[in-house]
């Protein structure tokens, strides 16, 4: 079967992690996708852990992941030849995908008015951190910005100890997930109307939705509705340390019985201290006491079966480790080997969704400039 986006091109001119990450979508499931980086590549070639823990942009761990089954085209777009070689790559183009500011495009003069008069079909992705207007449009962020802009660290830590920002380039990830969707509505559009659009992804405004129903509770009631509880809304909810790693547990009132008899402590469930959910509340301290000593003698694995066999709402914090051999996800083929020319064979993960049973391109990330005599030949363009 051929792969759902088959046929389509596609122009990647951002860098870093954002547009990347919505350029690997496009190239995942069939776009051709033309990766155009400066002379010296994209920034994240120079971003480590690289293999064998020696520097060469060839075999940064995040370039890697980021631009599998692209092609690779070096073209120096700050300059009038590159700039007029990359709109003649326009001309065959579907879609452009760019995460600099709106200042920088417009001093490129690479702006959406003119990459749209040079092929009024294109669909133009720009994904930046607060939108292309506002009085905060040509800031610079990055990922930490994005995190306390966009509210996820006001909800994220300790109420002692103050806001903490996720783990990774999440902000990010959200920017580009977030402008793959919108980028392919403004494709169906396109062949619909046979004209593209300027698709405009506010990465802030990514971030400021997934907070929940925050935002709206806040309008109600004039404050936030709860607080930073860290790794333990209650003792109940939380995630505690064990022999060999550490467990999430979630426990409603209807799940106090399985849970207690998975633990093997019986003698809980009938604890008056514990009898209701709000006996357990009141009682918070002692219950978090009686589950820290009971965790720190457990191993993750022996307590997910139990807790699977009798329906405990007990599970244990993934290690890469433990992705890596997941049954469940070795079951759906999620993670994949890639052999590269310089760095070798390594283990990637797949798609967050399946299309079909041949949806999805498991192929390399390219070398710098790998591509570029294919597309900037005069036969290619």
């Amino acid at each position: 079967m051929p792969q759902p986006l088959e046929g389509l091109r596609v122009l990647e001119i951002g860098t870093f992690v954002s547009a990347p990450y919505c350029g690997k979508l496009f190239a995942g499931y069939g776009a051709e996708v033309i990766k155009i980086e400066p002379p010296g590549g994209d920034i994240s070639r120079a971003h480590g852990p690289f293999k064998d823990a020696l520097p060469d942009p060839e075999t940064s761990a995040l370039f890697l992941y980021l631009n599998t089954a692209k092609k690779s085209v070096v073209l120096d777009i700050g300059t009038p030849e590159g700039r007029r070689q990359f709109l003649e790559l326009v001309k065959t183009a579907d879609v452009v995908i760019e995460n600099f500011r709106p200042a920088d495009m417009r001093r490129l003069g690479l702006g959406y008015e003119t990459l749209s008069a040079a092929n009024p079909r294109l669909v133009v992705i720009s994904i930046t951190a607060f939108g292309q207007d506002g009085p905060y449009t040509d800031y610079e962020s990055n990922n930490l910005v994005a995190f306390a802009m966009g509210g996820q660290m006001f909800m994220t830590g300790t109420q002692d100890g103050g806001p903490l920002k996720n783990g990774g380039y999440q902000a990010d990830y959200q920017g580009g997930l977030n402008a793959f969707s919108a980028g392919m509505l403004a494709v169906l559009a396109a062949e619909r109307d046979g004209l593209g659009q300027h698709v405009d992804v506010s990465v802030q405004q990514c971030m400021a939705p997934i907070l929940e129903a925050t935002i709206p509770y806040y309008t109600y009631m004039g404050r936030w509705a709860g607080v930073r509880r860290g790794n333990h809304m209650a003792s109940f909810i939380g995630i505690y340390p064990c022999a060999d790693g550490h467990l999430g547990i979630h426990i409603m009132a209807r799940n106090w019985k399985p849970f207690t008899d998975a633990i093997g402590r019986p003698d809980l469930f009938d604890d008056p201290r514990f009898v209701t959910q709000a006996a357990r509340t009141q009682h918070n301290d002692d219950l978090m006491a009686e589950f820290y000593a009971w965790a720190a003698g457990e191993t993750k694995h022996d307590v997910y079966r139990r807790a699977g066999a009798g329906r405990a709402p007990i599970a244990f914090v993934h290690t890469m480790e433990d992705l890596l051999t997941s049954p469940q996800l070795e079951a759906r083929g999620f993670i994949q080997r890639i052999d590269h020319p310089v760095a070798g064979e390594a283990s990637y993960p797949g798609p967050p969704w399946w299309i079909g049973p041949d949806g999805w391109s498991h192929l390399r990330a390219p070398l710098l400039g790998e591509h570029t005599t294919e597309f900037l030949g005069s036969s290619a363009l």
